[in-house]
């Protein structure tokens, strides 16, 4: 069961780029949450897939010299689910078909996996601690980044269409 979550029902034993695999796998998974629940269906579902994570990355990396081996992906999905958030909300506030913000979708795609390869503080940091903890958090804190950007980018673009 650890392994089938760690890699997000296969998707991190996809190559090359088992992370972006991951990323683009956590993509519809959201939408279906979406559409069940809403943004906070999803801010919900993001708390679980950390906690659950975090507990299927210790069991799996127990004993093992690599911390964070490639196949685990489920803190990409919930990296993936934080920088979707703005999408989800503003959707959500405006009445919008989540699909019609589809640039918002490919901008949260898109910043997550810069954060998440290039790796700036405070993703580093996190990155160093070498444990399933760190395993996770590296991820929300590169969620988070391309949550911020998400909204940045959208705050540009609404103003260039004024």
């Amino acid at each position: 069961m650890t392994r089938i979550i760690a890699t997000f029902f296969g998707a991190g034993l996809l190559k090359p780029a088992p992370g972006t695999w991951g990323s683009l796998a956590a993509l519809p998974a959201a939408y279906g949450v979406l559409v069940l629940g809403g943004w906070q269906l999803l801010a919900l579902a993001t708390i679980a897939v950390f906690f659950i994570g975090w507990w299927a990355t210790a069991r799996e990396t127990a004993g093992k010299d690599d911390h964070d081996p490639s196949e685990i992906v489920i803190d990409e999905v919930a990296g993936q689910w934080i920088a979707l958030m703005p999408v989800a909300y503003g959707a959500a506030m405006m009445g919008a078909d989540l699909m019609a913000l589809y640039p918002g979708w490919i901008a949260a795609f898109l910043g997550f996996r810069l954060f998440d390869i290039w790796k700036p503080f405070p993703v580093s940091w996190a990155d160093a601690k070498h444990t399933p903890w760190g395993v996770m958090l590296d991820d929300v804190f590169a969620g988070v980044m391309a949550a911020l950007l998400v909204i940045l980018l959208a705050a540009v673009a609404h103003l260039w269409l004024m």
